[in-house]
């Protein structure tokens, strides 16, 4: 009897992805390796999903634990880009997926498989990204991918055709909320989210306390970051994931960090998101203000468009691209000063900052000042208002007063 070919599979133990290592059995013929990466979600042992594939007949299953990898590799450069999407949600589920395609794409080598399916939806942004970076990394790879070919329409169908194959699932029909998660935060969509006039139900949120419910008394926080990388919380130096694991503590328990949204999908449709980003929110707010007092105007312009450009690139499935890695390159250069720390205060679901100091401060209290020991010079202001207008009145003389130029 022929050898079956082997098919690796990203596997989160979710509705999708549990029929699917049945599916894969039954309508393709292949033998399944299921993969779960542990970067960051809900369950600190994801050894529960590793034997639930193999029990489902996987013929291996592992639940590796790319926290630390994550963190240091992906998540430091979005905090060094202020990696936010359409300038308003930290990317999450985008930055985890670079490096679960690299752990697919290595395990495919392991074992010979030809194959690399996933669990994501036909009108989803997470097909993109991984089938774009595993195209990057081996684009001899073949791809599956179940929810595009199968006739399994609904959540609802899919529900009915796990119980009817012995698939155990975690979601219900009354409850079907689509969710993934990391330790850089949490996204949550579909059932009673569809409708963008409903009110995201409290149990949807899990990271934070509702802001009502926070704290009566303010919280003070203190981050520290060493060349844009943040090294401490409250003066004591951490690595970075337990350092995202506390600020994600601090923020969650005074309300900070919710986030309900309509936002442009790679596939062109627009799709009602909310998203939970405590410590990621908290951290990136910190990086910004650091930046705005160690960067010069110039270079604060030109890395704002940079990175909206990261974080789109990101979103679209690019991790693995010449562009990415040319502003990480920008940002390596920017980031060199980026130390000192931030001061905020927290209260019931806002954040203000509450001080700034950095060892490399372009801010000089004596320019600033209009009190006693200003150094800035007045009489120069004459002579640089003159050349800053001089192209706007050269245009007024020529072509007559700015006023009269103005649209009917």
């Amino acid at each position: 009897m022929a050898e079956k070919e082997k098919v690796v599979l990203a596997y989160s133990g979710g509705l999708d992805t549990s029929v699917i290592v049945r599916w894969l059995q039954t309508e393709k013929n292949l033998d399944v390796i299921a993969i779960c990466g542990n970067v960051g979600q809900d369950e600190k042992d994801l050894e529960w999903v590793k034997e639930k594939a193999l029990k489902m007949g996987a013929i291996h299953s592992e639940a590796l634990d790319m926290r630390e990898e994550y963190c240091n590799t992906i998540v430091k450069s979005a905090i060094q880009a202020n990696g936010e999407y359409e300038g308003v949600y930290p990317l999450l589920s985008a930055l985890s997926r670079p490096v679960i395609s690299k752990h697919l794409v290595d395990i495919a080598h392991q074992y010979g498989a030809t194959t690399i399916a996933h669990g994501c939806t036909g009108k989803g942004n997470d097909q993109v990204r991984f089938e774009t970076c595993i195209h990057a990394l081996d684009p001899s790879l073949k791809i599956i991918a179940p929810v595009r070919e199968w006739d399994l329409t609904t959540r609802e169908s899919e529900m009915d055709w796990a119980s009817q194959h012995d698939v155990p699932i975690p979601v219900t029909k009354k409850k079907p909320y689509s969710i993934d998660d990391n330790l850089w935060g949490r996204a949550i969509e579909c059932g009673v989210l569809e409708d963008s006039w409903n009110q995201p139900p409290a149990d949807i949120w899990t990271m934070t306390v509702d802001p009502t419910e926070a704290p009566d008394t303010p919280e003070f926080v203190e981050i520290s970051f060493e060349q844009g990388v943040p090294s401490a919380i409250n003066g004591e130096k951490m690595d970075l994931l337990p350092l995202v694991i506390e600020a994600n503590k601090i923020a969650g328990r005074n309300g900070y960090g919710r986030i309900d949204m309509i936002e442009d999908r790679v596939v062109g449709i627009k799709s009602r998101e909310c998203y939970e980003c405590p410590g990621s929110m908290l951290l990136i707010e910190a990086h910004k203000a650091l930046e705005s007092i160690t960067l010069d105007r110039e270079t604060l312009k030109l890395k704002q468009h940079m990175d909206q450009e990261w974080a789109s690139q990101v979103y679209y499935g690019y991790w693995f691209s010449q562009v990415r890695n040319a502003i990480d390159a920008f940002n390596a250069y920017t980031q060199k000063f980026v130390s000192g720390t931030v001061r905020f205060k927290l209260y019931k679901g806002s954040l203000l900052m509450d001080g700034i100091k950095s060892d490399y401060s372009l801010y000089d209290e004596s320019l600033a000042t209009y009190g006693e020991g200003d150094t800035f010079d007045r009489t120069a202001s004459k002579g640089f208002i003159d050349l800053h207008s001089l192209m706007t009145s050269t245009w007024s003389k020529a072509q007559g007063p700015a006023s009269g130029n103005q649209p009917a």
